[in-house]
């Protein structure tokens, strides 16, 4: 545990990030052609685990027919974001280490197996609903605003709002400190 408070603590400025990932948006559009995207990369890497018990079966499915279980520029995407944000969190003295997040210990308890299930459930939801709907909200969000896209802007809106309600539900508007 850090015994630092989060008032000492030095975040990085959310529009210096904002602009970081909009320069990384036109990189990635420029340079390799490709929109910023995610939920693809954990379909694509359970196709390649599942390759290594059953290759045969892999290569006869339909949806990996069409999107080859292979490391790409959209897995490397995301492993890129696991090692930036955890080298940002680093040069910005906010990385800690918690197995239960102070605001989830104080509204649910000190339970890590009731948070590991919820985390868990919300993880199959948010992957059900971003297959569902081909592709994930976020994503299309920063891509489709990026090109003037009104469905991208209305997903970023929608997307922003059922966070804000999903959070009001679960912490019930308690301050975040």
């Amino acid at each position: 545990m850090n015994s630092t408070t989060a008032h000492d603590r030095k975040f990085w400025n959310p529009y210096l990030a904002g602009a970081l990932s909009g320069l990384v948006l036109i990189g990635s559009a420029g340079v390799a052609g490709k929109f910023f995207g995610a939920s693809t990369t954990f379909v694509r890497s359970t196709g390649m685990i599942e390759k290594i018990f059953s290759g045969e079966r892999v290569s006869q499915m339909a949806y990996f027919m069409k999107e080859a279980p292979i490391i790409d520029w959209q897995w490397m995407f995301v492993v890129g974001i696991f090692f930036g944000a955890f080298i940002a969190a680093r040069i910005s003295g906010t990385y800690e280490l918690q197995a239960l997040p102070d605001m989830w210990r104080r509204r649910f308890g000190s339970s890590i197996l009731k948070r590991a299930s919820a985390a868990f459930a919300g993880g199959v939801i948010a992957m059900f609903g971003a297959r569902l709907a081909d592709g994930c909200p976020s994503g299309h969000g920063l891509s489709g605003s990026a090109q003037l896209a009104v469905s991208g802007f209305i997903a970023l809106i929608c997307f922003f709002i059922g966070g804000v309600i999903a959070a009001r539900m679960l912490y019930k508007g308690r301050d975040a400190q």
